[in-house]
């Protein structure tokens, strides 16, 4: 089992650049998530599916598929 950064609800920079012109967005989709008990959510810019940090959490271990919200990286 991998062990969960302290900060694991931000996504790493290197997964969510703080230029990123959707962060605010993403941000908000993530913790509506979050909030909710989803599994993840649409990304606003792509409408791609995203799982959430918690979602990746409960998995107790990184993938290494470069999740934007790894909760492990």
């Amino acid at each position: 089992m991998d062990e969960v950064r302290t900060d694991w609800r931000t996504p790493k920079p290197n997964r969510l650049a703080a230029d990123d012109p959707h962060r605010s967005e993403i941000l908000m989709a993530h913790d509506a998530a979050l909030k909710q008990g989803d599994t993840g959510y649409l990304d606003p810019a792509t409408g791609w599916w995203v799982f959430s940090a918690a979602y990746l959490a409960a998995r107790e271990a990184c993938c290494g598929n470069g999740c934007r919200h790894c909760p492990y990286v």
